[in-house]
């Protein structure tokens, strides 16, 4: 296998279609630079797949379409084809060439062919692949590449093997197999889950199939029951009606025992109530005692731990430094007395000044008068003596008292300095005393400025947590409101909830039901018993939009046998039936007379009595002419006394009261209600969902409102907090401040002592330099005198001596004297200047002091009042605690007492209305025997009426036939399951309490089963059968994992192995080919891991001849290269392929090593195909043909072809 034709049209400088014909062997391709031999490189990997324009020196893959120059205009696409010789079959197609097309359009769109068919990149891609031709191209060895290759990192070399070694086709399997893994993982995971929620709903769904089934059984025989009895009802009210008689007398004297029986139990119910209502304030009370008190106790205990914290930061008395100087008196009189030392010391100062004055005078003349004598004495005796003694030690001593009189006026220079030091240092101290002394006045102003800092931060924070405990209560009264009118709006909505036909239509969702009849009202408070009793079951009905729609829904609940449904069809009344007045109307209500579509009623209602229509409102105007015919002829009144005077004013009307009792000419019925009305329970939900609304309104507004509450406590406690740091704070600046000041005071006085102690040495010095300057100057006199001719002189020194005795006595006792007096001086002077400025310091420090005092004093009172506030606010809030805990309980044990009080008023309030109820009954039915006329007869036919009415719609049976079929001489079949192979048991006679019982038992399965889904048998069903499909799928799934798994672990085992034997060659090949290229050189390739061969990277490791190095960083250019070269040949020669490029991989080496370079050539021409790009003519001699490569003027590449042993000729 070989390349054989490479076609270029529009490829890069390539304008016109061009064509290279290839031959075996080594084909080089020359010309100069620019002219586009790197182009032919870049065709080859483009046409085989190459995707990254970098690599082909481009920014996008646009630029491989020729651009144009200024002679041609630029293409719209670029297209290369490449031939194969595939005579060999290495390629697994079944031709013997191959041609491989790739068109890029300037649009961006691309095409790839195979012999002229269309086909993918990875189709390309896995042709090649078996052969050793990947992605990475290790067989095109472009410009710069060597270098890449040598800087690639250790997995980048692994996959230059890999690709030769045909490995690549297989990691593209695995990394196939790897992403179906990941996205059946997803459907695994997807089809888990969903399986796992079906079998979630299928248990709660074969619960209520369970539930549907026993319905179902339940059902029958609540229906049959009821039958029986509706049947057995009718069959006894017709003998009734039949057979009715009585004696009127006895009835009525009976009656009337019973009135009074009832008027007397009514009496002591309304006591009840009374007693309960006045009784109701004070639970409330109870209660909101309790709450209160608990809230105080609250705030109590909060005070107290407020009141805890300040006697622990204000009982200690040593929190602050106390005062230790002395008593402003005893400093007063200090003052006083130094003032008066003061006053005489200066008089006794003038007086010594005065002395010394004198005394220095006198003895600076009797001194000169001395120095003169002695000068002349002296000039006498050494002329004498220097005469003996000679000029030379004449002139030493004069040497002498010159350098003494020089180290002197030194010294006198230095203690004149030291002097001056001494001064500016005690200058300076003073100066800080002084700012000091003023600091600690402000420091000590500013802290009453703490102080009150202090207090006003304890009160904000008493007003914070005082605030914070008010919002809890708050919220904790918003709370208990909340949850008891959650707790009530819950139960008001399981009281409203429907259980029959009605509720099972309003929620079929069934089109034309507008809703329940209690939502599309609004009835005045206080009225809703009044108007539901005279609605009767029209109260608790659904609204429709037509009489259609009530059809299609009497229909539907008789269809799915959900029970009975009463509706109120909604739009405008019939004509001529609207009501004649306010209040009246057509129809009547089951509460009303039978005929209550009479005529109409006065518009005026009755004295005391209203409209039972004007108490009702609705929102829906096609409502109002239903209730004007429901409420026709009907007002409501106050009690039975203003009922039974309307009935009496008009029997057309039908009155109720307040309180729900119902009262016409034929009809009445009332007494204590069993349970509250429709309407009422309506109105007390909406209540209560408008104080639940309300308490949890007030529940967010005290929670939001206690974040910042609780904000100011914590920044109030940060602010008592800082400002008793700041008084901590002072307190340590004062103390650092008389510290400071004491330090001062000492550096003050050493200075003004090291000042002191210098101007004597000043005053030394200078009367040392004085005397050696008289000395200085007698031996120079001396020395003049040696000098001269000698002459006697002996008279001159007797007189001399003489004269010289007396003043020296006379100058002797001066200078004691004025010594005397000096002494006496700096005495006075010294006690002086001790005295001086501290009579002012004295009262200075009395007045601070003093200050001082009266402000510890202030702070300190302050602080035993706060102290025994605190302690009393402690205690007194612990006492109140004690106290409020005591009444806490009280109050728990007295609202516990209320609430059983009112539990046993409940229950006889109960009792009470059970004994009114029966009497009621009792009354009614022997009001009911009484009315044998007329009235009973009526009263019989109207119940029969109505069981018959209620025989239809409720079991949808004719009374004759409801009778025939279900009438207590039929026998009552079992209804009890029967095991298979068994008779059934025989039917059994009628028994009226064994079918009452049996009713019961029905309605309490039926309630006990609870809400029952009609469709969920067949839910279940399918629900099951979808639980069965998905199972199979996720086995499915599972298997199909296990398999694409055995797959990975399949291609590892074929990587490794073919890695393993490729890697082996490889280094072999590199231990050989390296020292041909490098001689006497070592060179090897390493494994980084070699325990995991499926990811092991690859080291090179060369050390040409000589060298001690092995890192390819370290090695020259060309050694880089050699050592490239020497790599690609290795892989080359281990796993051959059917070609391979070399674009000038010898340009940076010498004439020797492109000779060992060259040899390797040789050898790989005989296992393949080889196209060079080179400017070396040695490459050029070892080629079997040549390409040249030229550019013209045009920009536009040519190319010319030679056999080495042809003529040239052009390129077709």
């Amino acid at each position: 296998m070989h390349l054989k034709t490479l076609t270029l049209r529009g490829f890069k400088s390539f304008a016109s279609a061009t064509t290279l014909h290839l031959e075996p062997g080594i084909t080089c391709v020359v010309g100069p630079n620019g002219s586009g031999k790197s182009n032919v490189v870049d065709a080859l990997a483009w046409v085989m797949g190459e995707q990254g324009a970098k690599t082909l020196r481009g920014g996008s893959m646009a630029d491989v379409i020729f651009a144009g120059t200024s002679s041609r205009a630029p293409l719209g696409r670029a297209e290369v084809s490449l031939t194969i010789d595939n005579t060999d079959g290495l390629l697994p197609i079944e031709y013997t060439e191959v041609t491989i097309s790739r068109t890029l359009f300037r649009s961006g769109g691309s095409e790839y062919a195979i012999n002229g068919t269309a086909c993918r990149l990875l189709d390309i891609q896995e042709l090649l692949s078996d052969t050793g031709l990947g992605r990475e191209m290790h067989v095109i060895v472009g410009q710069g590449r060597l270098d890449s290759v040598l800087q690639a990192t250790p997995e980048e070399r692994r996959g230059f093997i890999e690709e030769a070694a045909g490995v690549l086709k297989h990691r593209r399997r695995k990394e196939k197999a790897l992403r179906k893994l990941e996205a059946m993982a997803a459907n695994l995971a997807r089809v888990t889950d969903l399986a796992a929620e079906i079998r979630r709903q299928l248990g709660p769904l074969a619960r209520q199939a369970d539930v549907a089934r026993r319905a179902q059984v339940v059902q029958a025989d609540l229906r049959d029951a009821r039958a029986r009895l509706l049947a057995d009802d009718l069959v006894q009210l017709t003998a009734t009606l039949a057979q009715e008689e009585a004696d009127e007398t006895a009835l009525l004297q009976r009656r009337k025992a019973v009135e009074a029986a009832q008027e007397e139990a009514r009496g002591r119910l309304t006591e009840l109530e009374q007693a309960a209502a006045a009784a109701a304030p004070r639970l409330g009370q109870a209660t909101d005692v309790w709450y209160q008190l608990s809230g105080l106790r609250e705030r109590l205990r909060s005070l107290q731990s407020v009141a805890a914290e300040r006697c622990r930061l204000l009982g200690s008395p040593t929190a602050r430094p106390a005062r230790t100087g002395a008593r402003p008196e005893e400093l007063e009189a200090q003052a006083a007395a130094v003032r008066e030392q003061e006053e005489a010391l200066r008089v006794e100062l003038d007086a010594a000044r005065v002395e010394l004055e004198t005394a220095v005078r006198e003895r600076t003349e009797a001194e000169e008068a001395e120095r003169e004598t002695e000068r002349a004495l002296a000039a006498v005796h050494r002329g004498v003596a220097d005469r003996r003694e000679g000029l030379a030690r004449l002139t030493g001593q004069v040497g002498a008292r010159r350098s003494r009189l020089e180290a002197a006026e030194a010294e006198l220079g230095r203690l004149r300095e030291s002097l001056a030091a001494a001064e500016e240092r005690a200058r300076t101290a003073q100066a800080e005393f002084t700012a000091l002394e003023q600091q600690v006045a402000g420091v000590e102003e500013g802290e009453e400025g703490l102080d009150e800092a202090h207090e006003a931060a304890l009160a904000e924070l008493e007003d914070a947590e005082h605030a914070v405990a008010e919002l809890v209560e708050a919220e904790r009264a918003a709370q208990a409101d909340r949850s008891t009118w959650t707790t009530r709006r819950d139960t008001l909505e399981l009281s409203l909830r429907r259980k029959d036909g009605t509720g099972a239509l309003l929620t079929s969702g069934l089109p034309g039901v507008l809703g329940p009849v209690p939502e599309r009202l609004s009835v005045e408070p206080g009225w809703e018993n009044a108007v539901a009793a005279a609605l009767g079951a029209s109260a608790d009905a659904a609204v429709v939009e037509s009489v259609d729609v009530a059809v299609d829904a009497v229909r539907k609940v008789r269809e799915d046998d959900a029970g009975q449904v009463r509706l109120v069809v909604a739009g405008p009344g019939p004509s001529g039936a609207g009501p004649a007045g306010a209040g009246t109307g057509g129809g009547g209500s089951d509460a009303a007379a039978p005929d209550g579509l009479g005529a109409g009623a006065p518009a005026a209602a009755p004295d005391g009595a209203r409209w039972a229509l004007d108490l009702v409102t609705s929102a829906e105007t096609d409502l109002r002419p239903a209730l004007a015919r429901l409420l026709a002829d009907v007002v409501a009144v106050e009690d039975l006394a203003e009922a039974r005077a309307a009935v009496a004013a008009d029997p057309s009307l039908t009155a109720v009261t307040r309180t729900g009792d119902v009262l016409s000419a034929v009809v009445a019925h009332g007494g204590a209600p069993s349970a509250p009305s429709v309407l009422e329970l309506h109105a007390a939900h909406e209540e209560a969902v408008a104080e639940l609304e309300a308490a949890s309104a007030r529940h967010e507004q005290a929670r939001f409102a206690l974040g910042p509450a609780r904000e100011r406590v914590e920044v109030a406690q940060r602010g008592v907090r800082a400002t008793l740091d700041d008084l901590h704070a002072s307190d340590a600046r004062l103390a650092a401040v008389a510290e400071q000041l004491g330090r001062l005071g000492s550096t003050l006085r050493g200075a003004q002592a090291e000042a002191e102690r210098a101007r004597p040495a000043i005053e030394r010095a200078e009367a040392e330099i004085a005397e050696h300057a008289a000395e200085l100057q007698a031996l120079s006199e001396r020395l003049e005198i040696a000098g001269r001719e000698p002459v006697q002189a002996e008279a001159d020194l007797a007189g001399a001596t003489e004269a010289r005795d007396r003043a020296t006595e006379a100058a002797r006792a001066l200078r004691t004297r004025e010594t005397d007096a000096r002494l006496a001086l700096r005495t006075v002077e010294e006690r002086a200047k001790a005295l001086a400025g501290r009579a002012a310091a004295l009262a200075a420090a009395a007045a601070e002091e003093r200050a001082a005092r009266r402000r510890a004093a202030e702070r300190e009172a302050r602080r035993v009042a706060q102290a025994a506030v605190a302690v009393e606010v402690r205690d007194g809030a612990a006492r109140a605690a004690a106290a409020i805990d005591r009444s806490v309980a009280a109050a728990a044990a007295e609202r516990e007492r209320a609430e059983e009080e009112r539990t046993q008023r409940e229950r006889a309030i109960a009792g009470v209305r059970a004994e009114l109820e029966e009497i009621g009954a009792e009354l009614a039915a022997l009001t009911d025997v009484a009315h044998r006329d007329e009235v009973a007869r009526a009263e019989q036919r109207l119940r029969i009426s109505q069981l018959e009415e209620k025989a239809v719609a409720e079991l949808g049976l004719d009374p004759q036939v409801l009778v025939d079929e279900f009438g207590p001489d039929r026998p009552v079949p079992s209804t009890a399951p029967v095991p298979e192979g068994e008779e059934p048991p025989p039917p059994r006679p009628y028994v009226r309490e064994e079918q009452e019982k049996r009713l019961r038992a029905a309605e309490r399965d039926l309630a006990r089963l609870g809400k029952v889904n009609p469709l969920a048998l067949e839910e279940h069903a399918a629900l099951a059968e979808r639980h069965k499909f998905l199972t199979d799928q996720l086995a499915d799934l599972k298997k199909s994992r296990a398999d694409l798994m055995e797959i990975v672990r399949e291609v590892d085992e074929r990587v490794e192995r073919v890695f393993s034997e490729a890697f082996a060659d490889t280094a072999r090949q590199f231990e050989d080919v390296f020292p041909r290229l490098f001689p006497g050189g070592e060179g090897r390739l390493v494994l980084t891991d070699p325990d995991d061969m499926l990811t092991t990277g690859i080291e090179i490791e060369a050390r040409p001849a000589g060298k001690k190095v092995k890192r390819l960083s370290l090695l020259s250019g060309g050694e880089r290269s050699l050592t490239a070269v020497a790599l690609l040949v290795s892989i080359f020669k281990a796993r051959p392929s059917p070609f391979y490029v070399m674009d000038e991989v010898e340009a940076a080496l010498d004439d020797v090593n492109l000779g060992r370079l060259l040899e390797i050539f040789t050898e790989l021409r005989d296992s393949s195909q080889l196209i060079v790009i080179t400017h070396q003519k040695r490459t050029m001699e070892v080629a079997d043909a040549l390409y040249g490569v030229t550019m013209r003027g045009d920009g536009v590449t040519t190319v010319i072809s030679q056999r080495l042993e042809k003529e040239p000729q052009p390129a077709s």
